[in-house]
């Protein structure tokens, strides 16, 4: 992947460290306390495309000089992008799954598989499952959290069973996968689009197109009915109008001010303001906020929480990805309160510009005071052809945001050589992260 964000003073090395097993987490955060590195400490909270790229560029940055510890509760790292590809049937969830040892031989990064109980801002602790640790400096890049208040009959497991949102890639994917296996030729598949911001705006209408092109080989009586929370399609609307209408003629029926009220599990039904719409398959995508651990932190056991955007989102310093209510803690990727899409690519961008900006400030320095970074985003509309949309984004001084700069653009329409290029691109990204 192009790196489109250039770190003042390059430093072009790499640390060797130390895996931290879970087994042997009480001990090794015991040792940890008495083995800091000569700057300080830093905390990273989630191990996806955020988390795990700040870990890898401030361990390189700073020349191995900053211990840099990732607590991620999952073994295994399992991509979000191109898992709706998964859906289609041209990619499985093992396509998708990669493991986190090379990111730690390579930079020295430690890692904890573990769960965060509590953040106390005040002690700078992080509490685990089995264990806590102390820092100098916290990164939290928890991904998102689901709003199941809004759709109580969806909270628990087996509901989600019945009803998957497969969101985050996984065990859900899989489950929908099976159930459009099972679903009758003839059957209909329903599915929502939330009301934005949401994780991947284009994500719910390339799911669509997955659904519909298996359907379409597959299934032909089938139909595809698209339930979306906003007035419009809210990403690349012009080629996904275009695919819906053209490719996926009489299986796509897209439904634009269709915000969702309710639902029955039991018969798969769902309830908007309008109508009551009835589902072989229900997949079900509920309104988003910033993930757990960002809800959690606290000072003297007063919660303070730092989604303070709507009670969903985190508002930071974009110099510095430093949290407004919090000194000392950073928060990236799709926790982020911006107008930026809540996409991989934006996530890992402004991971680097955090990674730099803490190298920075830990020995002494100011940030960079102007990031540029760009977000590239594909979806396939098959198994083979994919669109794309593409922006830079520059720091407003004037406005302390990341704004659209002059750049980018969508692609004329969907072609097996953007499906290349997709395959390129991810190819790329997990490597960068990973490795």
């Amino acid at each position: 992947m192009t790196n489109h964000f250039n770190r003042r003073d390059f430093i072009k090395a790499a640390g060797v460290g130390a895996l931290i097993s879970s087994a042997s987490l009480l001990s090794s955060c015991a040792s940890l306390g008495n083995n800091k590195a000569s700057i300080g400490r830093v905390v990273i909270i989630g191990g996806g495309y955020a988390g795990t790229t700040a870990a890898k560029y401030i361990r390189q940055w700073s020349n191995g000089s900053i211990e840099t510890v990732v607590i991620e509760k999952s073994a295994q790292f399992v991509s979000c992008p191109l898992s709706n590809l998964v859906l289609g049937g041209s990619k499985s969830i093992n396509d998708l799954t990669f493991g986190y040892d090379l990111v730690q031989k390579n930079h020295g990064v430690k890692w904890v598989n573990d769960e965060v109980t509590a953040i106390d801002l005040g002690a700078k602790k992080v509490t685990m499952k089995r264990g806590e640790i102390t820092y100098d400096r916290l990164i939290i890049a928890p991904g998102i959290d689901f709003m199941y208040d809004e759709l109580p009959s969806l909270a628990s497991e087996e509901a989600q069973k019945a009803v998957p949102h497969a969101w985050k890639a996984g065990w859900q994917t899989v489950n929908l996968r099976k159930q459009l296996e099972a679903m009758p030729d003839g059957g209909i598949f329903v599915m929502n689009v939330p009301k934005a911001p949401y994780r991947c705006p284009p994500g719910p209408y390339e799911r669509a197109c997955q659904v519909a092109s298996y359907l379409k080989t597959n299934k032909p009586k089938s139909k595809v009915i698209v339930l979306d929370a906003n007035a419009e399609i809210v990403s690349k609307k012009g080629l996904f109008t275009k695919v819906f209408n053209e490719m996926y003629a009489g299986i796509i029926d897209y439904r634009p001010n269709n915000a969702i009220t309710d639902v029955d599990v039991a018969s798969k039904t769902v309830i908007t303001d309008f109508d009551k719409v009835k589902a072989d398959v229900l997949n079900i995508i509920p309104p988003q906020r910033a993930g757990k651990p960002a809800q959690m932190a606290r000072v003297n056991n007063d919660l303070v929480g730092l989604n303070n955007i709507d009670k969903r989102w985190c508002e930071v310093d974009f110099l510095t990805y430093e949290s407004k209510l919090a000194p000392n803690v950073h928060v990236i990727g799709d926790s982020v309160s911006a107008a930026l899409p809540k996409s991989a690519h934006i996530a890992t961008s402004q991971a680097r510009v955090c990674a730099s900006a803490i190298v920075e400030l830990m020995q002494g320095r100011a940030p960079d005071p102007a990031p540029v970074f760009a977000n590239t985003c594909y979806s396939y509309v098959n198994d083979k052809q994919a669109i794309h949309v593409a922006n830079v984004y520059r720091y407003d001084e004037a406005k302390k945001i990341m704004v659209a700069a002059d750049g980018g653009g969508v692609s004329a329409s969907p072609s097996d050589q953007e499906g290349d290029y997709a395959k390129a691109w991810a190819a790329n990204i997990w490597s960068d992260v990973l490795t």
